[in-house]
């Protein structure tokens, strides 16, 4: 009859689906050997254990930098003779301006003093035109020029006759102008990187000798 074929079927569909369940755990449980599979196939739910694949690992050294003997020997940071010129730098100084004029919210006639030194102490000076104004060295004294690399404890500077001067730091005051706003640094407080700068904390003092 109708009835027993399709029971017929069932039995066959479901002869097959045991078949296939006792392959798939055959092949997804270690050492099915050590399991009784048809006592697992007897409850409603069964946890498999999932083994996340490998990540096969990158071989290849990192790149490593050069040391500050390998950047000496290889004059990384030497300006050569021929780019030692003002006007190659005066876009630089464009930039600079622009940048500190943004930093000081418009640098206007009404800014705090104050609070656009305390700005200026964290910005970056590349491009700023620097005038020695006091020195315990007279023969620094009146030196100007665009700033074209800071260091640590010296500034190196292009004046308008095309030299390249490295003053140091230490004990000197440099003024720095920006559409009409001067302000004076102390040296012995820009004694470190750029970089570092930006993030130092600077405490407030009253005078600070050279």
């Amino acid at each position: 009859s109708v009835r027993f074929v399709h029971h017929l079927l069932k039995e066959k569909d479901s002869l097959k689906a045991k078949a296939f369940t006792e392959a798939f755990l055959r092949k997804s449980i270690k050492r099915p050997e050590r399991f009784d599979l048809q006592n697992m196939l007897s409850h409603k739910a069964l946890i498999l254990g999932y083994n996340r694949p490998r990540k096969e690992k990158r071989k290849g050294t990192k790149a490593k930098g050069l040391n500050a003997r390998q950047k000496r020997e290889l004059k990384v940071f030497e300006i050569k003779p021929e780019h030692q010129r003002y006007e190659l730098f005066l876009p630089l100084h464009e930039l600079w301006r622009q940048y500190i004029i943004d930093l000081c919210s418009g640098l206007k006639p009404t800014s705090n003093p104050q609070a656009v030194q305390q700005k200026l102490l964290k910005a970056d000076f590349h491009g700023a035109i620097i005038t020695v104004v006091r020195s315990k060295c007279p023969s620094y004294v009146g030196t100007s020029g665009i700033l074209v690399q800071e260091f640590k404890h010296v500034f190196k500077i292009i004046t308008k006759e095309d030299k390249l001067k490295v003053i140091p730091k230490r004990s000197s005051v440099f003024a720095v102008e920006i559409n009409g706003f001067v302000s004076h640094i102390y040296g012995s407080r820009f004694e470190h990187r750029a970089s570092e700068r930006s993030a130092k904390k600077f405490k407030v003092r009253g005078t600070i000798d050279l």
